[in-house]
């Protein structure tokens, strides 16, 4: 059965941009903060290969902040429309300056000013306060708009990935890949 699971995932991933309604890099992130708590919520998948999937945020965040308290975490992608899931549980870095700066670069100018805008988790008065300081940030940077010094990304280095598939009967497939210091290592597990 062995296989690498990077190939298997990005075939997945290519028949989700085929057929799902919507994004189909959208991924839950699950991360705990240093007492354990878990939080999750919705990103996007910005880059993955061998090393990782990579995804971006506003370090000051609640998911940045738990981050840099617990650096594992897991992902889960949901393709209704393939009756699929790939869920994936590793340890955290940071992405290079260079990754990020190349990636803020790519995003549309309002996304950019928003990220400058957008003090991301924290307390919001009214929606007036955001839109006003997004006006400034327009006002400010009438040309290039750098990466704030507090928005960057992470790569989430998977030690295990399993592959759902649904099955008739509720007999699903699972198959679960588990890397150590020899590589990776695949087996079945019960639905």
């Amino acid at each position: 059965m062995a296989s690498d699971p990077h190939m298997i995932f990005e075939a997945w991933l290519a028949e989700a941009r085929a057929s799902e309604p919507n994004d189909a890099t959208a991924m839950a992130l699950a991360t705990a903060d240093a007492e354990g708590r878990p939080s999750a919520r919705m990103v996007l998948l910005k880059g993955h290969d061998a090393r990782g999937f990579v995804f971006y945020t506003n370090l000051d965040s609640r998911k940045g902040e738990e981050l840099a308290a617990n650096s594992h975490a897991a992902l889960l992608f949901h393709w209704k429309s393939l009756r699929r899931q790939v869920r994936v549980e590793g340890r955290v870095t940071p992405v290079s300056s260079e990754e990020a700066d190349t990636y803020f670069a790519s995003r549309s100018r309002d996304s950019r000013l928003g990220a400058w805008a957008s003090d991301q988790s924290r307390p919001l008065e009214t929606r007036a306060t955001l839109e006003a300081r997004f006006a400034e940030m327009q006002a400010r940077f009438q040309s290039d708009v750098p990466r704030p010094p507090r928005w960057s990304g992470f790569r989430v280095a998977p030690e295990r990935i399993e592959f759902w598939s649904d099955g008739a009967h509720r007999l699903h497939e699972r198959r679960l890949f588990v890397q150590d210091s020899n590589g990776w290592h695949e087996s079945l597990l019960y639905p």
